[in-house]
């Protein structure tokens, strides 16, 4: 059985946080659909190309063509014992698929961390960036003479300081606009999912460690796994690839059953 998490959340909630420290821990990587799209117009493959005579015209890239993309990234060695997607799917059709993509992988688990608007709008209108390497901090949370000391990314950050900065797409008008098209575009898929055994609510009110450790035991909770044996699910996993399973096209494995 492999890892197969799909992760819902609106901005400023912190999934693209606690998705990319759930792959690291969990041996398994993060899959953005910005990112496939991207190494896709890199790689040069049929696929690829296809991606950038769309984007070059200004236009959207369809269900079709994204979930060829990524069904070929999924495909990939390092995803076969599991993976987190955060950004696909987006529509019952894209949902669909990745259910066919990952038929012989066993279920796809659906995490959504919930915060409540009005805070998401509180959150990002705290923000700051550091100017020099992109860090964050939160103005609310820590006192405006103390920001420098947060940062210590750079030589520069930590010898003079960073700049820390607004972001200009951090107004409240901008804001609730991503709000509203998350919820129209995310609803569906928490209704797709919402009612099987695998789908998982978490609060994401709580510390930023308080969240990945809801994140790891509803994943768990979800498999039916301890939490302290979902790495070594991943590793029996890769181990049984590596000894004779081979992928077939539609996504299915065929060699050594675990």
């Amino acid at each position: 059985m492999a890892l197969n998490l799909v992760m819902l959340g609106p901005p400023g909630a912190g999934k693209g946080t606690q998705a990319e420290r759930f792959a690291r821990e969990h041996g398994i990587p993060k899959v953005s659909t910005g990112d496939i799209l991207r190494e896709a117009v890199h790689s040069g493959s049929e696929l690829g190309e296809k991606v950038r005579a769309v984007m070059e015209r200004g236009e959207l890239v369809g269900d079709d063509l994204i979930i060829g993309i990524v069904r070929e990234r999924l495909l990939q060695p390092d995803a076969v014992a599991g993976f987190v997607l955060d950004g696909f799917p987006r529509t019952a059709k894209q949902a669909g698929a990745l259910d066919e993509i990952t038929a012989a992988r066993g279920p796809v688990i659906c995490i959504e961390i919930q915060v409540p608007d009005e805070e998401l709008v509180r959150r990002v209108r705290g923000r700051r960036v550091c100017e020099d390497c992109g860090a964050n901090a939160d103005a609310f949370e820590h006192k405006a003479n103390a920001l420098p000391d947060l940062c210590q990314n750079t030589d520069r950050c930590r010898s003079v300081g960073p700049k820390w900065v607004a972001r200009s797409d951090d107004s409240e008008a901008v804001v609730r606009e991503r709000l509203k098209i998350y919820w129209r575009d995310t609803r569906p898929m928490i209704e797709f999912y919402s009612s099987r055994p695998t789908f998982r609510r978490i609060d994401g009110l709580q510390t930023p460690e308080q969240v990945r450790e809801a994140l790891v035991a509803a994943v768990a909770s979800a498999l039916g796994t301890p939490a302290s044996q979902l790495r070594s699910l991943v590793m029996q996993k890769l181990s049984g690839v590596k000894s004779g399973e081979t992928a077939t096209p539609g996504g299915a494995r065929q060699g050594n059953k675990l």
